[in-house]
């Protein structure tokens, strides 16, 4: 961990982690409670949807698509199941490719446009 003295502060480098343009990240500029606060809110109406779309799946799956009762519960476990797998191909692209941040916000939204063609649909 490298430290910098700015203004008679020290600041302190985090592990050779580096921002969208390349430059290190000090740890008194970046992240804190207003991170904290966007990553909660976010978790807390992300968690509104999936248990507000899994507790109705079936019924739509089996009234609205006209899928039996075996299929539907078929492929409403397929769902939970891709859900909770996909964390880990989301870690992966994260560290692999597009970093937290892109990676976040692509998937934000990725989830924020699917949510949007089941309400309308």
């Amino acid at each position: 961990m490298e430290m910098v003295v700015r203004n008679g502060a020290v600041d302190e480098f985090t592990n050779s982690s580096v921002d969208l343009k390349g430059k290190p990240v000090l740890n008194s500029k970046r992240g804190g409670w207003i991170a904290c606060f966007f990553v909660v809110v976010f978790e807390v109406f992300e968690r509104m949807a999936y248990y507000g779309i899994s507790s109705d799946l079936i019924i739509y799956l089996t009234e609205k698509v006209h899928q039996g009762t075996v299929s539907s519960a078929n492929n409403v476990t397929n769902w939970v199941g891709t859900i909770w797998m996909t964390p880990i191909l989301g870690a992966y692209v994260a560290d692999a490719h597009l970093g937290r941040y892109r990676t976040f916000l692509i998937g934000s939204s990725l989830y924020l446009v699917v949510l949007l063609l089941l309400l309308f649909m």
